[in-house]
């Protein structure tokens, strides 16, 4: 083993040459602490980097590969965790003045199940603020920016942990997705990102926003990493009641099967041939250049109408706040999270308490939500909203009776300048093409494809039927390898 030897930039080629003993976890470790130390100040992508305990267990698996023992699939692999993740004796936040400084006794499921596969943690992310926003200017600790342009956002939520990977601070790293919230980012900073099945993934640990959405996956710079880390964290957990009682799936054998003979459709009314507005125009090519792409490989290729898609954004934007609402009560100064003072009673200090911790977005969503479950509004607003997601289940299975796999932009925009919407409605728009999967439970993901306006990069979006990981995986790396090369060409 040489400290010259190169580090590879692929996770999966990381971790072989660690379990080899080519190059040591430690070497792996200290290139990538040095790489946030050079431009952490300026991209923000962090709320905590756990330097001391990222050499300690690099140096742990080294003398396992000394003495013979096998390390695991990630062995050695840098990984960054977005703060809403239980992170025994390391502070999770939520970028929230309201969790500022906890330190949880206990480990998240997947934080568990990085540290079996012999993977370092270098970090927590830094995200909207309990995970609700698109552009991650909503935290509490000060925006993270996008490492293609700095001046621009990098999505949101899981704004952190995409710019991480992108930065080169860590090959891969887990955010967590409610409408997009790892589809989002990774678009906009050109890398993939994945929202697995809900319930394919535990949400144990994990800091509820919307429970009946949420759900854990991987950003990665490739789809194989991709796969790689889905499998390590996927598979049933029985301290988290709605896990899917299976063995995480195969996605990985999948890779190399190509797209000859598989049925894409190309979902119309996310094309900017609806009412759903804010579509730029390079991203629609950029997509229909995709779909053609697949094509040429011998993917049968159509459009295909799912009508409700377009009333997806109004009926999450009820059962999100619902949920947060509900979810976020707990956090009164009492039992949970920031106190502000005694007050003159206990309604009091719970105000202040909430009024301080808790920034301005959180508020207006928690109050949506009051709104939709009060007596007299549940059944107009969040009712309403319930029939509309089993209408987009209903749309979508009828989809998938034609095509094995649906495309789509995953942002209709590329990312824009930081500070440039104010309005909250106008923010909401950037979840339009990602929430069909989370109200439907389904899978989806993230490929590069290419550049939009000024140059900055563009996601394609691969959606799959539920449990469809291993053919939404191999229609993602058949895009990937058939993507735009940075002189444009493929």
């Amino acid at each position: 083993m040489s400290d010259s030897t190169p580090i590879p930039s692929e996770a999966t080629e990381i971790a072989t040459q660690v379990a080899s003993g080519a190059i040591s976890a430690l070497a792996v470790t200290e290139a990538h602490l040095t790489a946030i130390d050079a431009r952490e100040g300026e991209i923000h992508a962090f709320n905590t980097v756990t330097a001391d305990d990222a050499r300690a267990t690099a140096e742990a698996i080294d003398a396992r590969v000394a003495a013979g023992e096998a390390v695991g699939p990630l062995a050695g692999v840098p990984v960054a965790v977005k703060d809403n993740m239980c992170t025994n004796g390391v502070a999770t936040t939520c970028s929230s003045k309201m969790l500022e400084g906890w330190v949880p006794p206990y480990d998240a499921t997947v934080v568990e199940r990085l540290r079996e596969a012999g993977a370092v943690i270098v970090g927590k992310t830094n995200l909207d603020e309990f995970a609700m926003g698109s552009s991650t200017e909503n935290s509490a600790f000060g925006p993270s920016r996008n490492p293609v342009d700095t001046s621009r956002v990098p999505g949101g939520s899981s704004g952190g942990s995409a710019a991480a990977v992108a930065a080169g601070f860590a090959p891969i790293s887990l955010g967590s997705d409610t409408g997009g919230s790892i589809r989002q980012p990774a678009a906009l900073c050109g890398v993939v990102g994945m929202k697995p099945t809900y319930g394919a993934v535990s949400r144990y640990g994990l800091i509820a926003f919307a429970s009946s959405l949420d759900q854990i996956g991987p950003f990665s710079r490739t789809v194989a990493d991709s796969a790689a880390l889905f499998e390590v964290i996927a598979g049933h957990d029985g301290r988290d009641s709605t896990s899917i009682p299976e063995p995480a799936a195969d996605v990985t054998s999948q890779l190399d099967a190509g797209v000859d003979g598989l049925r894409v459709g190309v979902i119309t009314e996310l094309m900017g041939e609806g009412p759903l507005e804010g579509f730029e125009p390079e991203v629609i090519a950029q997509t229909r250049a995709a779909a053609e792409a697949l094509a040429s490989k011998g993917a049968i290729v159509g459009d295909v109408s799912v009508p409700s898609t377009i009333y997806g954004l109004s009926a999450y934007y009820q059962i999100a706040p619902a949920e947060a609402s509900s979810n976020l009560a707990r956090y009164d100064g009492v039992r949970y999270g920031h106190r502000a003072g005694e007050g003159a009673n206990t309604a009091a200090m719970m105000k202040a308490s909430r009024t301080a911790g808790f920034g301005a977005e959180v508020k207006r969503r928690i109050m949506l939500g009051t709104y939709a479950l009060s007596a007299g509004y549940y059944d107009a607003f969040y009712g309403k909203a319930q029939r509309v997601r089993t209408l987009i289940i209903d749309d979508l299975a009828a989809a998938y009776e034609n095509f094995d796999v649906l495309l789509s932009p995953t942002s209709p925009c590329v990312a824009f300048p930081i500070g440039a919407v104010s309005d909250p409605l106008t923010m909401y728009l950037n979840d339009t093409c990602t929430i069909p999967s989370n109200l439907a439970g389904h899978p989806a993901i993230s490929v590069p494809f290419g550049t939009g306006a000024d140059d900055l990069p563009v996601g394609v979006q691969v959606l799959a039927p539920l449990q469809g990981e291993a053919v939404m995986f191999r229609a993602a790396a058949a895009l990937e390898a058939l993507a735009p090369a940075a002189g444009g060409e493929r």
